[in-house]
């Protein structure tokens, strides 16, 4: 065998090019995917760029209502068809403890404290929230709720996946 490769050089050279990789992952926790949270965002985010459309429950175009109704249904969860029909199911959590798959509730009409709108969490990183909704300008996208808009028009947050 060449020598080369058994040296000290070498040895260091292949330990710390592993470290190098290995440091370099990404430490977010992952969600499994067969987790049913996983499902319920994989199918939001299916919807992806489908524009909106009051009333709508298509791919030819959705609201925010339908896009939480489809997801959560195609893991045999069948939930009412408005967002403020679907803000009454689950369990309240603090905005603190949300997790992906949670389902957040605003008020973006004229009354402040009216469900009005909802959106999928399908991120929380160093405390900011990430959601996926049907907006009526970009369609199916996902935000922050750090962006102003969202979070003065925000209520609360339920589960509904255990």
């Amino acid at each position: 065998m060449d020598q080369k490769f058994l040296s000290p050089r070498f040895f260091f050279w292949v330990t710390l090019t592993l470290l190098t990789f290995l440091g370099s992952c990404k430490s977010k926790k992952k969600l499994a995917e067969e987790s049913p949270a996983f499902t319920v965002i994989q199918t939001a985010k299916s919807y992806r760029g489908t524009p909106y459309r009051y009333g709508g429950t298509t791919k030819a175009g959705i609201d925010c209502s339908a896009l939480v109704y489809h997801s959560f249904y195609s893991i045999g969860i069948s939930l009412p068809r408005r967002s403020e029909d679907q803000s009454k199911l689950g369990e309240k959590v603090p905005l603190t403890q949300v997790k992906p798959g949670d389902v957040l509730f605003f008020a973006t009409g004229r009354k402040r404290n009216e469900v009005s709108h909802s959106g999928i969490v399908t991120e929380v990183e160093k405390g900011d929230v990430r959601f996926i909704h049907s907006s009526t300008s970009l369609g199916v996208t996902e935000d922050f709720l750090s962006s102003e808009y969202w979070s003065k028009a925000f209520l609360f947050a339920k589960r509904i996946l255990e």
